[in-house]
């Protein structure tokens, strides 16, 4: 009886075994058929269309729930575009600055609401309001009344050195790519453009509102809050930022010059017409050049959305707390300005450098020449996604921006289909 017992209970425990195993199986082939479906689907958009190529990445508050490229990262050459795929990132790149800010506060180095001047070594004043103080909170909000203007328009961005430029075209109207030699350190461009009667200085590098008045975004005031974070803190920005983001997120493959990276995984940038654009960086490089792949920004998104909902492990619960809370009010804005219908608009409502969305998302969006990138998670879903394209965005039919949308829609309905694994 007793044997006859045994052998019941083995043959159930193995029954058991055996069906948790076919529920595993057919757990991962669903998820597997998925995200075969939206390979397919995205290729179709990027065969079709007018990009030459891209990479998406999807996360959850889990982890990495899918990460793909598709096209050419250099279409002479036939090279694929993959999620290792590298390129820099525009102005997604000042999500990083606000992190990094962040950090600087826990480590006692500085506040939000300390005066710009007690950092830096030159003279920021609006001299339309010239006995206002501008704050680190206000160049954080983009209410410095610091304004982006043709000075820095056509003088940020540097051709990289000793590169092949046969049947390369270094005409970008909108933004200026200038010679090697042009390039000087970032805190004398800062203080060239920013103090009155300097080189770059001209009367529309200020708004004529007091700060913390008006939204205006600014490049040139997050370079500055990048320059106030190595005042403060002692070490360079991109040195500060590998120590405190890219290192602890294991974010290998990025850096923020051409020679912190792996040259030969970076993808060719294309013009409009698809001609072929040069290698560039800038000399306010915190603004908008990370370097990186769509593998290294699932992690970092990753990390934002368990920063949102208290489990990030950059900074303390407090601090992202600061992060992302909502800075400002309608008052702040232009009337009409304001996008209420735009899900993925960060200007609606600024936190620190990062944005709310009218609709409940959270992130940040960039452009550059040959360069479009949206990073953007669902408040309540925790849900990400990230897109990066290498080449500009549109042309006369906005052909580009409608894939663009198309790229982002589709991911949206595969998240319920998709799992960690």
């Amino acid at each position: 009886m007793k044997k006859t017992t045994l052998i019941i209970i083995i043959a159930i425990a193995f029954s058991s075994c055996n069906q948790a195993k076919k529920n595993n199986i057919t757990a991962l082939s669903k998820n597997q058929i998925a995200k075969n479906s939206l390979t397919a689907a995205l290729d179709s958009i990027q065969k079709s269309g007018q990009i030459n190529g891209f990479a998406v990445a999807m996360v959850n508050q889990h982890g990495v729930l899918y990460e793909k490229g598709f096209g050419f990262s250099n279409s002479e050459a036939k090279e694929k575009y993959t999620k290792n795929t590298i390129q820099h990132i525009a102005s997604v790149s000042k999500t990083l600055i606000g992190i990094s800010l962040m950090k600087a506060k826990e480590m006692g180095k500085l506040n939000l609401d300390d005066p710009i001047q007690d950092y830096i070594p030159f003279k920021v004043i609006n001299p339309n309001h010239p006995n206002e103080i501008i704050t680190i909170r206000h160049l954080a909000t983009h209410t410095s009344g610091i304004n982006d203007t043709e000075q820095y328009m056509n003088r940020s961005w540097i051709l990289k050195e000793n590169q092949d430029l046969t049947n390369i075209s270094t005409d970008y109207p909108e933004q200026q790519l200038n010679t090697p030699e042009k390039e000087i350190p970032m805190e004398e461009y800062l203080k060239r453009y920013l103090e009155i009667d300097r080189a770059y200085y001209q009367d529309d590098n200020y708004i004529n509102f007091k700060p913390g008045e008006r939204y205006n975004y600014s490049n040139i005031g997050a370079t500055l809050c990048a320059l106030i974070i190595e005042k403060a803190t002692g070490q360079p920005f991109d040195s500060f930022t590998k120590e405190h983001i890219l290192k602890p997120l294991e974010m290998n493959s990025s850096g923020w010059s051409l020679e912190d990276v792996d040259i030969k995984k970076h993808s060719r940038l294309y013009r409009n017409d698809n001609t072929l654009l040069p290698f560039y960086t800038a000399i306010t490089y915190p603004d908008g050049m990370l370097i990186s792949s769509s593998s290294d920004m699932a992690k970092y998104l990753f990390e934002l959305i368990k920063g949102y909902s208290g489990e990030g492990t950059l900074l303390k619960k407090e601090s992202y707390k600061e992060l992302f809370t909502e800075q400002l009010s309608a008052n702040n804005f232009e009337e009409g300005k304001r996008s209420t219908g735009n899900p993925y608009d960060e200007d609606y409502n600024p936190a620190i450098f990062i944005g709310h969305s009218a609709l409940g998302f959270v992130g940040h969006s960039g452009g550059d020449a040959g360069v479009a990138t949206w990073m953007f998670f669902d408040k309540k879903k925790k849900t990400g996604r990230y897109i990066v394209i290498n080449c500009d965005m549109g042309n006369d039919e906005r052909a580009r921006e409608l894939e663009y949308y198309a790229i982002w829609d589709k991911m949206d309905t595969y998240f319920n289909k998709l799992s960690t694994e």
